[in-house]
């Protein structure tokens, strides 16, 4: 009777654990592009149970598997947007429009204002901070942008809510899936801080000064909360119980932090801010990457490169002239990725806003005819990114064991006439489908 017992609880933990792509799918006679090694020609790609199962000349399709004909095709792992908003609500919460209505999605805006009317001291303790909203509890399976990000050829994003100084946690998700739960990896991969500067009667912080000296306070308080609650949990007896606090929770339970870093002197600024702070640090943006190569690679610090590339505004003053170095920084900004390369510092690309995808093509082409290898701008799509979250035992190359998240094109990846003829998410094929409206997310 125990073992039928245990016979039946394993059964019903498969049938949860069961992967959405649960099949077989075989691409035969194709050139495979694994990322982590050498090329693969005529090759054969076996996919089970949403997992690559084998890859390979010799890799024997099964009788059972839906065979899909590889000739002329270019198989790559899936692009990762590495720091991404697709298939997250807007950070401006909806108003309800009666008292009947839907309610709105959980922002970190409508999170804050609900704060506010806690009995734990309010925004004005800990202002501008929802460290502890994950990305992977905002997701989306229904919108748009993840049917726009999948036909620019990405499968993943790493998400992160956005809209406060301590932003939220990150989660790395699959672009497709029926139920969000279904779609998530990871569901906290970094703390992500933004430098959202109003000026003048903005509230604190409002000022760059004023929102480094509070992460600083932060990580300060972290330091206290920390050495209190190992006290107290060593001999409780006889002291005070620490308060809970779920934003310094939320710093304390990310793995590392993101800080922005565009111009050379922030470079400079967050490596020795993020040196300070003694996080595991990534920096974002990298408009002026080529000039900033030398401290990060000193520095061994990962960048994630903007592929929306500086340019003059449209609503600009006609009469104002921009400066040498800003016209200097929009003509390089696309030779940062190779410098960085050179260098030798990991680094990734995301969307940064950009959406359809012939711009995402376009922008990455840049790179690549500014000087990036081929390689190299491959792995920035798939494995660096993979690899600067942790998740590369999982992602970002075609290995059997991984996670069967394919890019499937007609023609060379960084070729403006390849056509995207399908990805594959979690062992599930998708055909490119017609776009809906643009959704703005931040």
């Amino acid at each position: 009777m125990r073992q039928l017992l245990g016979s039946i609880l394993l059964l019903a933990f498969v049938a949860v654990a069961q992967p959405p792509g649960a099949g077989v799918l075989a691409i035969r006679g194709t050139h495979i592009h694994p990322a982590s090694g050498p090329a693969v020609r005529n090759g054969n790609l076996i996919v089970r149970n949403g997992l690559i199962e084998a890859i390979g000349p010799n890799a024997v399709i099964p009788p059972e598997a839906f065979v899909v004909d590889g000739a002329g095709l270019q198989v790559y792992p899936g692009l990762i947007d590495a720091l991404s908003a697709w298939g997250l609500p807007a950070a401006a919460a909806r108003p309800a429009t009666g008292t009947n209505a839907a309610p709105s999605p959980a922002t970190p805006a409508v999170l804050e204002r609900r704060i506010q009317t806690l009995e734990d001291g309010g925004p004005e303790e800990r202002p501008s901070n929802s460290s502890w909203v994950r990305a992977a509890d905002l997701l989306d399976a229904r919108s748009a942008t993840l049917t726009a990000a999948r036909n620019a050829g990405y499968t993943t994003a790493i998400g992160f809510p956005g809209g406060n100084v301590f932003s939220g946690q990150g989660s790395a998700y699959n672009l497709a899936g029926t139920r969000s739960r279904h779609m998530v990896i990871a569901d906290g991969v970094g703390q992500m801080i933004t430098f959202p500067v109003r000026g003048f009667g903005g509230g604190f912080p409002g000022s760059l000064m004023g929102i480094i000296a509070y992460v600083r306070q932060i990580y300060t308080d972290v330091d206290h909360y920390r050495a209190s609650q190992a006290l107290y949990a060593k001999d409780p007896r006889g002291l005070p119980r620490p308060p809970y606090d779920r934003a310094l929770d939320g710093v304390i339970a990310s793995p590392r932090l993101l800080l922005p870093a565009g111009r050379l002197a922030e470079i400079d600024r967050m490596i020795r801010f993020g040196q300070e702070l003694k996080q595991p640090l990534v920096l974002y943006g990298g408009a002026e990457a080529f000039r900033g190569a030398p401290l990060l690679a000193a520095a061994k610090v990962p960048m994630l490169i903007n592929l929306r590339w500086p340019e003059a505004e449209r609503d600009a003053d006609p009469f104002l002239k921009d400066s040498l170095r800003v016209l200097e920084t929009r003509d390089l900004a696309p030779t940062g990725p190779a410098a960085l390369a050179r260098a030798g510092v990991k680094f990734a690309f995301y969307s940064g806003g950009v959406e359809r995808a012939a711009d995402l093509r376009k922008a990455i082409k840049k790179a690549v005819d500014a000087g990036l290898s081929k390689d190299e701008a491959l792995k920035a799509l798939t494995l660096y990114p993979a690899q600067i979250f942790g998740l590369d035992d999982r992602l970002g190359s075609l290995e059997p064991g991984k996670i069967a998240n394919l890019t499937v094109i007609a023609g060379d990846l960084f070729d403006d006439r390849a056509k995207l003829k399908f990805t594959v998410i979690d062992g599930v094929k998708y055909e490119p489908a017609p776009e809906a409206a643009p959704e703005t997310n931040r």
